[in-house]
């Protein structure tokens, strides 16, 4: 039996993370769907236990959908919507739901496994408790972003906040960077020494850029943002949009569709330069392993990747395939900054 005194690393414990950051990525991916369908409000309430059945008969199908009728999105966007109708946007929720509760379960089973079991490098026990916590704040962050929804506020939104939705998205992000991180130091153990150059402050930049990005991502999806300006490089012919302003700083910077899609069009030109320099530099560099200089140029590769595929799908108004996979695109390219961050740390 390995004990975690005496090893600080653990190859079952790498295989465990990355598998959890495979469905973390899945529950992004899910979520995504969600949103493009409209379907995150589908379920307006919230059965942490129980709610892991869908509805058993047809009694529960119409008791669910008429709490879904009692929302201002049913009453002011689907007023007509059928049972039929409601069951596909039901699903979308449901399946979310469920990868986040099977998440938990595959997280925490096997954390318990290995702590008894003393299969757990010290060092790393700390981070996977915190990443327990973490998963399930992370439910109670989701109910309060669907809570933002469903009128029980006062309110009249016919879709989640979007400073909601991009605090929910930011949260899932933070914990598949964490699990990746983790995971590759369960694999392969401690440095000897860090290396303290310039790359670590390029490379945890970087990483931190393509993170903002992310969360400024969310905003035009919970903005519909995505659906005007639908011209590029201009945005209905002028480099900065004429309903730029909202009312306010934060009605500009969190409501605003003109605004939030510029944004994030700016940070996207700045990250395609900035992983260009990289690239560039990593190919000149003497002291950058030749795995740290393969990461960069993937690195580079995949930020060309997404950035055309985000013009794609903006000058295709957002298609469901395509935002879904723009999503997509944009947890690849964290867990792609993850890596490189974590390798030019070694020598």
């Amino acid at each position: 039996m390995t004990s975690f005194l005496r090893s600080d690393r653990s190859r079952p414990v790498a295989v465990w993370l990355f598998v959890t950051a495979l469905l973390v990525f899945a529950m992004v991916v899910v979520g995504g769907a969600t949103r493009l369908t409209d379907s995150g409000l589908s379920i307006a309430e919230w059965k942490p236990i129980m709610g892991a059945l869908p509805p058993m008969s047809d009694a529960a199908w119409q008791a669910n959908f008429a709490l879904y009728q009692q929302i201002p999105q049913a009453r002011l966007v689907n007023a007509g919507m059928t049972l039929e109708a409601y069951k596909g946007i039901f699903w979308w929720e449901w399946a979310h739901r469920l990868l986040g509760r099977v998440v938990g379960v595959v997280f925490a089973v096997p954390l318990a496994f290995f702590l008894v079991r003393r299969m757990m490098p010290r060092r790393l026990i700390w981070r996977c408790v915190a990443m327990l916590a973490l998963g399930g704040l992370q439910g109670l962050i989701g109910w309060w972003m669907v809570s933002s929804g469903l009128g029980k506020d006062n309110t009249m939104l016919v879709q989640v906040a979007p400073e909601r939705l991009a605090t929910h998205l930011g949260l899932a992000l933070a914990l598949f960077v964490l699990l990746i991180w983790t995971a590759l130091d369960a694999w392969s153990g401690s440095p000897r020494v860090e290396e303290r150059t310039n790359w670590r402050g390029w490379a945890l930049g970087f990483l931190g850029a393509v993170f903002l990005q992310s969360l400024l991502g969310a905003l035009v999806a919970g903005n519909d943002a995505g659906l005007v300006y639908n011209d590029w490089p201009l945005m209905n012919g002028a480099l900065v949009p004429a309903e730029y302003a909202g009312h306010g700083l934060w009605g500009t910077l969190a409501h605003s569709q003109g605004a939030v899609q510029l944004h994030h069009r700016l940070m996207a030109y700045a990250l395609f330069v900035a992983a260009i320099i990289i690239g560039v530099a990593a190919a000149r560099s003497r002291r950058l392993p030749q795995d740290g200089k393969t990461l960069a140029f993937v690195l580079l590769a995949a930020v060309c990747l997404q950035a055309g595929l985000g013009i794609w799908t903006l000058m295709a108004a957002v298609p469901v395939a395509l935002g879904v996979l723009h999503q997509a695109g944009a947890a690849m390219l964290l867990a792609t900054a993850a890596a490189f961050a974590w390798r030019v740390r070694r020598p």
